[in-house]
């Protein structure tokens, strides 16, 4: 290996591939993957298991209908506790703050997506605003199902017109909710990226940048602070002091 004169390497050495950007960006915990996958496994069955109660056509199909009734019962009352255990975990609890924070730009997103659609809705953060108020929406709806469930779970525990006001709310919320799971289990389809995100925890950055644009630069940023702080710490750390 030779060197030319005014050289600094030798000729024939490799140089270092310049720096290049992290291809793949961490969008969800561990925590925040199981808190997703337990509570939509519950709401799963809660809703499977509530239209063959209510529809004539598959109740048919059920022989054991008691356990039917006691899955559902269950199914529902334990949604929240995916969440609650969630929130002993640090990602979750941001992510909940997130999600309870409807800021400018989202109120904008809103306007252009009633207008255009999403596709086109402009920059957004880590949740879009339609992501926010689904979360909203379900969160709501799942304590007033499980309030007027257990009405009916207990019906001993409440009055004849009290009764019968939480079976016209259960139900016809327990359709609503039903059309919104729909809805985002549609959107799901429509995005890999976004699935692949809820699966693995990890998303390109070519779709952050692309769907949630201010969420993307946010974690720019965080990348290039800590560089820095990285470099001031490698340049202030002390010499070696060991010389013979």
């Amino acid at each position: 290996m030779t060197s030319k004169p005014g050289s600094v390497a030798p000729t024939g050495a490799t140089m270092p591939p310049p720096p290049t950007e992290p291809r793949l960006l961490r969008r969800f915990s561990t925590a925040e993957r199981w808190v997703h996958r337990t509570t939509a496994l519950l709401m799963i069955v809660a809703i499977v298991t509530a239209a063959f109660l209510y529809l004539p056509q598959l109740a048919e199909l059920v022989g054991r209908r008691r356990l039917l009734v006691v899955v559902h019962e269950w199914s529902g009352v334990l949604l929240p506790f995916p969440l609650a255990v969630g929130l002993f975990f640090r990602a979750v609890r941001a992510d909940m703050r997130r999600l309870n924070r409807f800021r400018p730009e989202d109120r904008g997103w809103t306007w252009r997506a009633m207008r255009h659609g999403t596709r086109t809705a402009g920059p957004a953060g880590k949740f879009n605003a339609g992501q926010k108020m689904y979360a909203s929406l379900i969160a709501g709806g799942t304590l007033v199902m499980i309030g007027t469930g257990l009405i009916l779970w207990f019906p001993h525990l409440a009055a004849l017109d009290v009764r019968t006001g939480a079976t016209f709310v259960h139900d016809w919320l327990a359709l609503v909710i039903g059309v919104l799971v729909l809805g985002h289990l549609r959107m799901a389809v429509k995005d890999p990226e976004a699935r692949r995100g809820m699966r693995t925890g990890w998303v390109p950055r070519t779709w952050a940048r692309r769907e949630h644009t201010l969420w993307e630069r946010e974690q720019t940023e965080g990348e290039q602070e800590q560089e820095q702080e990285q470099e001031q710490e490698e340049g202030e750390a002390p010499p070696d002091a060991s010389r013979h």
